[in-house]
């Protein structure tokens, strides 16, 4: 499979922060700001694999500023490394007070996709490679995150194992 830049899975998404959308302190719900994360992340996930994706993981949500109502929120998203069917895309938002221009990264974020064939089973994808030294340096720090992102999903795997399906209030009885 032939190699695609990683700039040609850049997905950006830029909506306006309305009342329905925020909490108690009039800033964005932070699961919102996350529904928006994964809805780009698919997309650039999608266009660089041209196959339907899943979602794998999400990891490194980090909120660095509110988003208040009123605001537009911008999300960017592009693929910065792939393996075999797995890609990851990392994910940046920006959010921005319409009436001043005052704009602040709010959010970044690192997700990792699955491409899936017509039976849901996983799918390969083509490489990915940078070009500009930002998608370099992401690019190079890929494997390292993978690798985390392995342990942390065995662990997960043995958190699920140990507490099972029973209901909360029927353990140890």
């Amino acid at each position: 499979m032939e190699g695609k830049p990683c700039n040609q899975s850049l997905a950006v998404k830029t909506s306006h922060v309305l009342p329905p959308d925020t909490n108690a302190h009039g800033t964005l719900f932070g699961g919102k700001l996350m529904a928006h994360i994964d809805d780009v992340a698919a997309i650039a996930a999608g266009r660089h694999a041209r196959k339907p994706v899943v979602t794998a993981s999400t990891d490194s949500v980090d909120f660095l500023a509110p988003v208040k109502e009123g605001d537009a929120v911008c999300v960017e998203a592009f693929v910065t490394w792939t393996h075999n069917t797995s890609m990851e895309v990392f994910v940046k938002a920006v959010t921005e007070n319409i009436r001043s221009g005052k704009r602040k990264v709010c959010t970044t974020a690192f997700t990792t996709f699955v491409a899936v064939d017509s039976d849901g089973r996983p799918s390969e994808v083509p490489p990915v490679y940078p070009v500009t030294d930002d998608e370099k340096k992401l690019h190079e720090s890929a494997p390292k995150r993978a690798k985390l992102r392995n342990e942390r999903r065995q662990e997960s795997k043995e958190l699920a194992a140990t507490f099972g399906t029973d209901f909360p209030w029927n353990r140890g009885v």
